[in-house]
């Protein structure tokens, strides 16, 4: 739900099939990706649900402190540049219910 997720806060989420991903919300729109570091595949977050940086600026890699794009996922800082973190398609419905989406 929309409302789980506040301005500039992430929250994570296990999908059916055992992955877990994570969505943002940055000025009203909402962003997933799955919860891998491109560089050496590990999960971002060193505590739960802190995806951000100090700052809420930007997606942050605890292990390396890889800086990532917000709404692109692209890596602007640290060992894996260049590259970006792997997108979810979501839906977000008007009931406030986001979903992912499977097509």
């Amino acid at each position: 739900m929309t409302e789980e997720i506040p301005e500039r806060e992430a929250r994570a989420y296990e999908t059916a099939n055992g992955d877990t991903i994570f969505i943002t919300q940055r000025d009203g729109s909402f962003y997933a990706y799955q919860n891998i570091c491109p560089h050496l595949q590990v999960e971002l977050e060193f505590l739960e649900n802190q995806f951000l940086d100090q700052d809420q600026e930007y997606i942050q890699c605890s292990t390396h402190g890889a800086l990532f794009v917000v709404e692109t996922g692209e890596c602007i800082s640290g060992p894996c540049q260049s590259e970006s973190l792997k997108k979810v398609n979501i839906n977000v419905h008007s009931d406030g219910g986001i979903y992912l989406n499977e097509a």
